[in-house]
This record gives structure tokens, C-alpha cells and sequence, in this order.
């Protein structure tokens, strides 16, 4: 293993990751959650309570909520981050030059680990600047960083290194590097919590702490076993003045806490080795298959497909036929749904269900549907640069700011079957049809934005599913009611999307605008 040559590729990796635009906006995401959940006392809400008791807001404390705030996040927007250097690899031309280099697998794997766990680090270093920042403004006591420092790499370095490996390996795994890896890497993700699950209702089990690479399992049972109680609450809490508030101590972290935590980094280190040895190595029959016939998986799902396809053969000639702005924002709903079946099988089924299905239903509709239409649409906007075609777009008739307008039109097209649930709502409560529509302008905003920003859709698809999962698991807080779909909106979270929605589409716009000249 050349030492050089893995530092060459490790400060390389960070430097084309720091260069994104993409990193100050996660970045300014987690920020924002960590202020908005970290409350001050003095409104009455706190962010941690034991025991039904206030926590006093200690630099452990701090360290402790900051750090679970910031692995929530990071575990599924830093592999977004990280990832994708394959596909970068294969655009710029320089796959075929790394592949036919004389570096080995492992060094290219361990050199791509390392710069992605050193970058994800300096994320972390900025994000502990403003913890620190909020300490001094809502702190009870002073600032240890210490023990911010040890808190951090004990909660957060593992979910580092198993980001950055997951990336790694599925940017190495030919099938893995497209939108299948993408999705598949949030079910991962949303599996880990199941460890939580698994040693609360048996206390004693200690095996699921090793594989939750998030740390909120431990952190648990650390609290668990400290104080004596199953009651405590993480995040956004009232809580009762009168009662004195309990203190975390500096020492809370016990040796048995650091050991499942240094287990739980070298497993996430392991996946280098399947990283190494499926390394693709830019091989064109191994990255892009080029018939289907290698691959009986994909031919049988084209045969079943196929069917579908035809529902979409006469959209194109409709589009050539209606004039204007709608001829082409039709025009681009049927490049998307003919180039995947699949949206257009899962669209349709969305649209069925949102017209048959009882009233009681439509919530479970519209929560699947949702998430299914942000996956289809984060891939709109960065098609064009994807495929190379954004200069030829760029001088069609109405240029840049028309093709912001369309791609972000058909985003909206596309979410008729919502729009047909929220209509379904506004006969019995015009807020959640209203809530329902506020929510899909301003995540259709949201996806042409961060899309036009990044050039890529794996940044709106991180805080997109982040965001859905968290309303899923608190579906009593309106702000977090995206679409409706918890029944918790009310007129001023309805009226905030909106609002939101205007702002997101008048910055892609002004993006858009400044980016053609």
C-alpha cells in the first residue's frame, strides 16, 4: 500500500466534495434542525426530558442532542454526499484512465473511504462550531470541548466511516451505482432504528448495538442503565418550571458504550473488502449493461414491463400536436414516464388508488404516494446535464429560465394523483387539501432548486426522505405535515409551505437566470 499515493487520493476526494454547493446546503439543513430542536428554556420547551424532568443544558447535554441530531441527518445525507464519484468518473472520462492505472482495488477503495470520512469530519468540525455558538447563547454552564469532542467521535465517527464505505461500495458495484443503490441505501438506513426497537423491549439484548451504526441504541441503554428509567424524550418538549432539572455528568460514557462503538466502526470498515473485491474498474459491461440479456433480472422485469410502456407511446404524439408551453411540459412528462416503467406503473397505481380507495385510506395514499413522486422527480432537472444535453436545451426558444419553467411544470403534472387525494379532502377539511397542495408547490420548488444548484438529484432526495421519514415518526407536529398525510396541518403550517414554495421557485429562478449569462 503506497502511503503517497492514498494521501494523493484521499485530499482529492475532499477537495471535489468541499467544491459542491451541495455541502453548504446540507450543512445549513442540520444547522437549522439542531437550533429549531435545541429550544430555549425560557419559552417553555426544552430538548430533552428524563423522567418527565427538564435536562439542564450542559455541555454534555448539548453534546449529547447536538451529536443524535447530527447522526440522524448525516447517516442518510452524508452517503448522498459522498457518493456518486463513479458516475462523475464515467461523464468526465476519467473512468477509463483510473481504470487502466496500475493502482490497486484496495488502494483506490481505502483511498475513496478516506477521503469521504475526512470530508464527512469537516462537516462534523462545522457543525460542532455552531453547537458551540448555540452553547454560549442558550448554555447553563461551560463550555467543555472535551466533552463535546468525545461525545462527537463516539456518536458520530462510526456513522462517518459506515456512510462513506456504503458509498464506496455501491459506486463499486456496477448495479449499485444508479438510483437502485440510492433507494436501496434508505431502507438500510431506516433498518437501523429497528436496533433501537430491539433493546428497549428487550432490555439486556446487546447485539443490535453493534449494528446500529447511528449510536441512538447505545445512547439509549447509556441513559437506561445511568439514571434508572425508560422515560425520556429527545427533541421539542414541554415541560414543568416548577421541578428541578436533572444533569447529565461528563462521564457518562462507560467503557462498555466505547467498545460496542469501536466494534461498530471496524464492521463499517469491513465493507471495504466486497468494495474492493466487486470493484468494476470502469468496465463498460459491468458499469452500463448493454443488453439485457446479461441479466435475466432485468430482462424478465423489461418483459413485464413492457405493457406499461404502451400507455405511454401516444403521449409524445399528443405533445407534438398541443402548442405552446404545454405542448412541452407534456412532452417532458412523457420522457419521464417512457424512460421509467416503473414510474408509470407506480403513478398509475397511486391514481387508481386515489379515486377508489375509502376516505379513511387516502392517508396511507398519499403518504406512499408522496415519497414515490419525489423519487421520480429529483431526476428531472439534473437529466439534461446528466446526459450532456444542457447546452442544447439551453438555446431552445425561451432558454434556461423556459427550461426551469417546464421542468418544474411537469413535476407538478405529475403529481395529479396527489392533487386528486387533496381534492378528495377539501369536501370535509379544506385545510388538509390546502395543506396538500402547499406541500406539493413547495417540494416541487425544492427539487428544480437544490436540482439546479447541485446538478444532481441525490441532495433533494437526502432531505426529501429525511424529511418524510421524521413526519412519519412525529405525526402530531404541523410543520412536518408535508402534504397532509398526518392530518396534524393547520392554516399556518399550510400558509409556511406556501410561502416556502414562492421562495424556492423564485431562487431557482433568479439561479437560473444568473447561470444563462
Amino acid at each position: 500500500m503506497n502511503g503517497h499515493a492514498l494521501r494523493v487520493l484521499a485530499l482529492n476526494e475532499v477537495r471535489l466534495r468541499l467544491r459542491r454547493l451541495s455541502t453548504l446546503v446540507v450543512l445549513l439543513a442540520v444547522v437549522g434542525l439542531c437550533w429549531l430542536a435545541i429550544a430555549d428554556p425560557a419559552t417553555g420547551v426544552t430538548m430533552m426530558v428524563i423522567d418527565k424532568k427538564r435536562v439542564l443544558y450542559t455541555s454534555q447535554a448539548l453534546a449529547f442532542g447536538s451529536a443524535h441530531i447530527a447522526g440522524l441527518l448525516l447517516g442518510l445525507a452524508g452517503f448522498y454526499l459522498v457518493r456518486g464519484r463513479a458516475a462523475e468518473d464515467l461523464q468526465s472520462g476519467m473512468g477509463a484512465v483510473i481504470g487502466a492505472t496500475g493502482a490497486g482495488n484496495a488502494l483506490l477503495a481505502l483511498g475513496r473511504w478516506l477521503g469521504g470520512v475526512c470530508y464527512l469530519l469537516l462537516f462534523v468540525l462545522a457543525y460542532l462550531g455552531s453547537t458551540l455558538a448555540l452553547h454560549a447563547l442558550r448554555g447553563e454552564g461551560p463550555i467543555q470541548p472535551l466533552v463535546y469532542l468525545q461525545t462527537y467521535i463516539l456518536m458520530l465517527l462510526p456513522i462517518a466511516s459506515y456512510c462513506a464505505a456504503c458509498a464506496v461500495l455501491f459506486d463499486n458495484i456496477g448495479a449499485l451505482v444508479g438510483k437502485r443503490g440510492d433507494v436501496l441505501y434508505f431502507f438500510l438506513w431506516c433498518m437501523q432504528f429497528g436496533a433501537v426497537a430491539g433493546v428497549t423491549e428487550h432490555p439486556g439484548t446487546t447485539w443490535p448495538m453493534y449494528i446500529d451504526f447511528s449510536g441512538l441504541s447505545v445512547a439509549v441503554t447509556t441513559l437506561r442503565d445511568h439514571f434508572a428509567t425508560t422515560y425520556f424524550a429527545l427533541g421539542r418538549h414541554g415541560f414543568d418550571p416548577a421541578v428541578a432539572p436533572v444533569v447529565i455528568p461528563d462521564s457518562l460514557w462507560t467503557l462498555r458504550a466505547w467498545s460496542i462503538r469501536s466494534c461498530t466502526l471496524l464492521l463499517s470498515i469491513s465493507l471495504l473488502a466486497p468494495a474492493s473485491l466487486f470493484f468494476h474498474r470502469y468496465s463498460p459491461d459491468r458499469v452500463r449493461p448493454r443488453s439485457s440479456r446479461r441479466n435475466r433480472l432485468l430482462a424478465l422485469a423489461d418483459r413485464i414491463l413492457r405493457p406499461v410502456g404502451w400507455l405511454v407511446r401516444p403521449l409524445p404524439a399528443l405533445a407534438m400536436r398541443v402548442p405552446g408551453f404545454a405542448g412541452e411540459v407534456l412532452a417532458e412528462v412523457a420522457l419521464v414516464l417512457a424512460m421509467s416503467p416503473a414510474a408509470t406503473l407506480a403513478l398509475a397505481g397511486i391514481g387508481a388508488a386515489a379515486m377508489l380507495a375509502r376516505g379513511a385510506a387516502l392517508q396511507g395514499v398519499m403518504t406512499i404516494g408522496v415519497a414515490c413522486w419525489g423519487v421520480i422527480v429529483c431526476g428531472i432537472v439534473p437529466r439534461d446535464w446528466q446526459n450532456g444535453a444542457d447546452a442544447m436545451t439551453g438555446v431552445l426558444p425561451g432558454g434556461a429560465l423556459r427550461r426551469y419553467l417546464r421542468h418544474w411544470a411537469a413535476s407538478l403534472v405529475l403529481a395529479l394523483p396527489l392533487g386528486v387525494v387533496a381534492l378528495r379532502w377539501s369536501g370535509e377539511s379544506p385545510t388538509r387539501a390546502a395543506a396538500a397542495f402547499a406541500g406539493m408547490l413547495a417540494l416541487a420548488s425544492a427539487a428544480s432548486l437544490l436540482g439546479s444548484l447541485t446538478r444532481g438529484a441525490r441532495l433533494f432526495m437526502a432531505l426529501f426522505l429525511f424529511t418524510w421519514y421524521v413526519a412519519l415518526n412525529t405525526p402530531k407536529e404541523a410543520a412536518l405535515d408535508l402534504v397532509g398525510f398526518n392530518g396534524a396541518a393547520n392554516a399556518a403550517s399550510a400558509a409556511a409551505w406556501g410561502l416556502a414554495a414562492c421562495l424556492a421557485w423564485v431562487a431557482g429562478l433568479v439561479h437560473t437566470r444568473r447561470g444563462a449569462y
